[in-house]
């Protein structure tokens, strides 16, 4: 109850009493309480789209834009809503409005590159990603560099999904995603070593390992021609995940796939 106080009492348009019963004065909504209502709007929607509930989210987004419509980062967050609806068009339109308003944001360029990458426009996406590189107040490099390396290995550029997932790794060797990504890159090129190298960071981990990264594991041994090693991890990959597709493709043998 506290907190829900707490939030009505920061939402524009509501009205507070002092206490004094025939004395109590009203407290009209200032613009400065208007604007802390909008900031209050755009953090549950974050919190609404995080958990799935997209119509929610959009709704408070709306509930932003009327007090503060030219404001980026709602429509930053606008597009990220309607891509997880798959509306496409209105997800581009509003990622275009961002940057029309903040064309130097690096958050919003990552953001539009990876739904641009998403789309399978990787060209279009790799330029938002070195745009966002570009900007020297852009402080998440690393996962722009994650999110290029991914789509530039969707985009069949094995060997500059190499470098770029390489360079990301470098800036935060503890993100298992990165590991992984960039151990499968290895293997399509045929560096059997260092692929098992990353894969092997993360399955050295049981809280980190995952069906997804054992497979792997699975397949850099089966291409190195080390049977045995395959089988042991294999053995890993049914115990623990006995139901996974990568567990059914183990069985049925599909390495290549």
């Amino acid at each position: 109850m506290a907190l829900a106080a707490v939030l009505a009492a920061a939402l524009p348009g509501c009205v507070t009493q002092t206490q004094g019963g025939a004395n109590a004065v009203e407290h009209t909504p200032t613009e400065a309480d208007r604007e802390r209502g909008a900031d209050v709007h755009l953090e549950l929607a974050s919190l609404y789209l995080g958990r799935g509930q997209t119509a929610t989210a959009l709704g408070e987004i709306k509930q932003v834009l009327a007090v503060k419509p030219d404001l980026p980062k709602a429509y930053d967050l606008q597009g990220l809503i309607y891509a997880a609806q798959g509306d496409n068009g209105r997800a581009q339109a509003s990622f275009e409005r961002a940057l029309q308003l903040a064309p130097g944001d690096g958050g919003t360029l990552h953001n539009y590159g990876w739904f641009l990458c998403q789309q399978a426009q990787y060209e279009q996406a790799d330029a938002q990603f070195a745009k966002a590189l570009a900007e020297p107040r852009y402080r998440d490099a690393e996962r722009t560099l994650l999110a290029r390396g991914v789509c530039q290995a969707r985009a069949g550029h094995w060997a500059l999904a190499e470098r770029t997932l390489s360079r990301s790794y470098e800036l935060d060797p503890a993100n298992p995603a990165t590991a992984y990504n960039l151990s499968d890159v290895l293997l399509h090129l045929g560096q059997l070593d260092r692929a098992r190298f990353y894969v092997g960071r993360i399955n050295a981990s049981r809280e980190q390992s995952t069906a997804q990264s054992l497979w792997l594991a699975v397949r850099i041994e089966h291409r190195a021609g080390r049977p045995e090693a395959a089988r042991v991890l294999g053995r890993q990959l049914l115990d623990r995940f006995p139901k996974s597709p990568e567990a059914l493709r183990y069985e049925a043998g599909k390495f290549d796939e």
